[in-house]
């Protein structure tokens, strides 16, 4: 098979690091992959470029489409010639999309990763997409690939065509995602944590979908009800610089024992340097972080975003989202679970990294997407 992936950029975030982890895995070095950004080539081209993946730019601007970019997406379909055209998010699925079956690509997926449509936390452009993209899905696509349980149902209730949809989980690469006690003691180290401290951490952008409004107010509920802790925070924003963050964190109290990391490379050891992974969204569909924190044996506070819930299981904690005290008293919870003893906080450490194993492996992911895009070739079958 050739297949063409569209996405809209290439920078860090959930999608591209699935599409990396996708298209450079073993298991599907027998695909021809082409990677088109509407936008620039970000961390991720160079990536690809170097793991033999031929990427093309369109260059569009932030927010914007352009004439240049439109003819040069439409020649580009034209001579790869694809056997199916995967788009990846609501831009790409309409841009992308439109212009492979104008190319006369029939053979087209969609990727759906977002699963909330609330219109305090989502641009005019995003939910006019999305409602528009509703409306052509009886049209473009032949099959909707949806990485959450949650995002499915909520776009088949606003009118996306529900036999279309396929739920494809996650999947990670365990060999990159491991328990690493060598890794845990460097990093605090570094930081200049005692390897007995209680961390917490939390690796996301600073973006009002990942509500750290939320976390922050719950970190000073703990700090008030006497728990000692440092916490980690990981991201593009999460440094100084943000002074947004820093007034939220002088006001609540807590600026002493939180750490602004901002973005780095080696999220395996930081995840490793963990006790405790919380995510406060108040919107996700699929959150890459708690799969990778548990693959790397951290157990983790959630808000029951998207499919949080079914990552995290038994194995950790789910509260409510945008309720600082519901998030503080699962972060109690999880603080007192690892006070009881090593063997026990063991025990889940292990089960965090089991369940993971089982459910959401790289290989899994790849087997699902190769059976996509042979149905949209083979719509008959």
């Amino acid at each position: 098979m050739k297949i063409v992936q569209i996405i809209t950029g290439l920078n860090n975030g959930g999608a591209e690091a699935v599409l990396f982890r996708l298209i450079t895995s073993q298991q599907l070095h027998d695909i021809e992959h082409h990677v088109i950004s509407l936008m620039d080539r970000g961390i991720y081209g160079d990536r690809l470029v170097q793991a033999g993946v031929s990427v093309h730019t369109l260059n569009f601007p932030r927010g914007r489409v352009t004439a240049i970019g439109l003819l040069a997406l439409y020649r580009l379909l034209r001579q790869i010639h694809p056997d199916v055209v995967q788009t990846w998010m609501y831009h790409s699925d309409l841009i992308g999309g439109l212009i492979a079956r104008l190319a006369g690509n029939n053979s087209v997926a969609w990727g759906i990763r977002h699963a909330n449509f609330d219109t305090a936390h989502n641009s005019r452009t995003t939910l006019f997409l999305m409602r528009l993209c509703a409306i052509l899905s009886s049209w473009i696509p032949r099959k909707i690939v949806s990485c959450s349980a949650q995002a499915t149902r909520l776009h088949q209730a606003i009118g996306y065509r529900s036999d279309k949809f396929v739920n494809i989980a996650n999947g990670y690469n365990l060999k990159h995602l491991q328990p690493d006690a060598h890794a845990r003691r460097n990093v605090r180290v570094k930081l200049g944590i005692n390897e007995n401290a209680f961390v917490l951490g939390m690796v996301a952008r600073f973006d009002a979908q990942k509500d750290h409004v939320n976390l922050v107010q719950s970190l000073s509920q703990l700090k008030q009800n006497g728990v000692p802790f440092t916490c980690l925070l990981i991201g593009n924003g999460m440094n100084k610089d943000n002074e947004t963050l820093r007034g939220w964190l002088d006001t609540a109290g807590v600026a002493e024992n939180v750490l602004l990391l901002g973005p780095r490379d080696d999220i395996p050891a930081l995840m490793n340097a963990m006790d405790v992974h919380v995510l406060s969204s108040l919107g996700e569909a699929f959150p890459n972080v708690l799969a990778e924190a548990m693959a790397c044996g951290t157990p983790c506070v959630t808000t029951d975003v998207g499919d949080a819930a079914v990552i995290v299981g038994e194995h950790g904690w789910v509260v409510p989202p945008q309720n600082p005290s519901a998030l503080a008293q699962g972060l109690m919870q999880a603080f007192s679970s690892w006070q009881r003893g090593a063997s026990l906080w063991t025990a889940r450490q292990v089960s965090c990294r089991s369940h993971i194993m089982e459910n959401f492996s790289l290989e899994l992911m790849c087997e699902r997407y190769r059976q996509v895009w042979q149905a949209c070739m083979h719509p008959s079958r």
